[in-house]
């Protein structure tokens, strides 16, 4: 077996040992090429920092049954050292005027920023001054609000529940004075999108287009909040970024780092290739600063034109929707793989998905957290068994809030099992059409804090052909579903060939629904347990088999009966902070 190691301290001209490391992956990755055999690669602690893409191709497989291994140093010990790959920048340089840090920082562009670790909020108000109307290219105020923006083409309007699943961002073109009235022109194509996209009919009320944002943001007239920043980008190439620090902070002594680089690591074509105990941090992701803006439909779905669909949900209920969708990408990505391990890894700070894996085989993750992330954790597409176990979710779609926990869709034979997902703005797990699936024991908590019409568990779409080859959900606890109008465990959209057997619903708006457009298919709802009857318990469709569940009114009663189920559902491993840990020390003081 050959071992090389990184350090930030190291120096490429040297061997790559332990006591003279290389100083660069990519220095790490060209030795591990020329190795006949295991390899492993050992990070030594501190940030290395990424000035591209660090890819993985079929070159840095193993062969012939062997493995490439990337890992913090002293992994599964004791003494693991914390090896983070940042693809940030560390801001310096900053003035101070009137309180406010301010930084020349070129052209630097990102969306995120993070204070000695912590993330700050961009600059915002919750609304258009004055009395604002939407127009056909953008709004009309009585405010002169607007006209006072130092630079209006950097400013987003945020649209939470455009449609009650969805919350798109689109920028401002400009501001200009029309008699005493404000005109905001937005950006295009966005606002014209928008206008093809958001068009729904709901119990005699029709909707068209965006209407007025729920907040506006990134403008240093909106700093007035600590712990918010904003980065001009006014003067091309000479970008000012801006930050009005907490109590306590020191330009001096406080460590600002702004991500860079939007995916950090890109894995194509691999075999047998592992990452083990590393943290990925520090990237962003530009694409909803373009004039395209973020037009989000559902889950990572956004709009990039192309024209729409419409879906009709019952007599005189419609909404149009994507012919064709983007996907919300990942920080770190997987593609086509083989034989692929993400074991004990952390996923913080990042501006989209955590990690992606598209296409591949066998792939396993297993022991990872995600938090601190703008869109989802996890999402998986068109895999073949795939599997994602003993992994925390928490804190992630802080600004995409329709993105879900866990995301698999397309595959063959995947499991999602024995995975905590806590604190987040929609659904915590979403199942699209695939084949095979299994979703086991797992625990969702604080799911759908922000949007509405969704789940702890959503399933949507056919999942296979026949019982065998169909999804199992099971032995899963679903608790504190937040929103009004969800469903703690939902099958919707023409689900079929799924089987509900044994899972616990507690606190939710709704703990499920039977009674879906398009209906179910061939879906079984078999030894549930909730505090509150499934809509349209009583009188099932065709397409659902409603077999011996049980309604606990009495919480005491619910949680006896189900003491069983909850003791296997969540984190194999529980970390500290996981709600798996706190119930574990519940369950030990009883």
């Amino acid at each position: 077996m050959f071992h090389f190691h990184v350090a930030p301290s190291g120096d490429d001209t040297g061997p790559g040992s332990a006591a003279q490391p290389f100083a660069t992956l990519e220095r790490a990755r060209s030795a591990a090429r020329e190795a006949a055999g295991d390899v492993v690669v050992h990070l030594r602690a501190g940030a290395h920092v990424l000035t591209r893409t660090l890819e993985l191709t079929d070159a840095d497989s193993g062969r012939d049954g062997h493995r490439i291994v990337y890992q913090a140093y002293g992994y599964g010990t004791p003494d693991q050292e914390r090896a983070v790959v940042s693809g940030g920048r560390l801001i310096t340089g900053w003035q101070v005027r009137d309180g406010v840090w301010t930084a020349d920082v070129g052209r630097l562009d990102t969306r995120q920023l993070y204070v000695d670790g912590r993330r700050a909020l961009r600059a915002g108000i919750p609304a258009l001054p004055g009395d604002a109307r939407p127009t056909v290219t953008g709004y009309v105020t009585d405010s002169a609000d607007p006209r006072l923006w130092h630079s209006p083409g950097d400013v987003e309007f945020v649209y939470r529940g455009v449609y009650p699943w969805t919350e798109a961002r689109c920028g401002v073109a400009g501001v200009s004075a029309d008699g005493d009235a404000t005109v905001v022109t937005m950006a295009q194509p966005a606002f014209g999108w928008a206008a093809e996209l958001y068009n729904s009919t709901w119990e005699g009320q029709t909707s068209s287009g965006l209407g007025l944002p729920t907040r506006i943001e990134n403008d240093a007239a909106f700093l007035t909040e600590p712990g918010t920043f904003v980065l001009d980008r006014s003067r091309p190439g000479a970008h000012l970024l801006l930050y009005l620090p907490r109590p306590g902070e020191d330009p001096q002594r406080t460590r600002v780092v702004a991500p860079v680089l939007e995916t950090l690591l890109r894995v194509v074509g691999t075999r047998n290739v592992s990452l083990r105990g590393l943290v990925f941090a520090d990237a962003t992701w530009l694409r909803p600063s373009r004039p395209e803006g973020f037009l989000h439909y559902h889950g990572s779905g956004y709009y990039e034109g192309g024209g729409v669909e419409t879906a009709v949900l019952g007599e005189g209920a419609s909404v149009t929707f994507p012919a064709a969708s983007a996907s919300i990408p990942a920080c770190v990505t997987f593609e086509d793989v083989a034989g692929a391990e993400i074991e004990g890894c952390r996923f913080t700070r990042l501006g989209a998905f955590g990690l992606s894996v598209s296409g591949g085989v066998e792939v396993a993750m297993r022991g990872c957290d995600f938090d601190t992330l703008s869109g989802g954790g996890i999402s998986v597409s068109d895999g073949r068994d795939v599997t994602i176990e003993d992994t925390w979710v928490h804190d992630v779609g802080l600004d995409y809030s329709g993105t879900p926990g866990i995301a698999v869709s397309g595959g063959q034979r995947c499991v999602v099992a024995n995975n905590e997902i806590a604190d987040v703005p929609h659904c915590g797990i979403v199942a699209g059409p695939g084949e095979g699936l299994r979703v086991l024991r797992n625990l969702t908590v604080d799911t759908m804090k922000v949007l509405a019409d969704g789940g702890g568990i959503y399933v949507s779409g056919p999942q296979g052909s026949s019982r065998e080859d169909g999804a199992t959900v099971q032995g899963n606890v679903i608790e504190d579903t937040r929103t009004p109008y969800n469903f703690g465990l939902y099958t919707d959209y023409g689900a079929a060939w799924v089987t509900v057997e044994g899972n616990v619903v507690a606190r939710a708006d709704n703990t499920a629904v039977l009674g879906v457009a398009p209906p179910l298919e061939n879906v079984v709802y078999r030894g549930n347990y909730w505090d509150a009857d499934p809509v349209g318990h009583d009188s099932p469709p065709d397409g659902v088999a409603y077999e011996g569940n049980v309604t606990f009114k009495n919480e005491q009663e619910l949680n006896a009966a189900t003491a069983a189920i909850r003791s296997q559902a969540g984190l194999l491993h529980p970390r500290p902070g996981s709600r798996t840990s706190k119930r574990a020390a519940e369950t030990s003081l009883r």
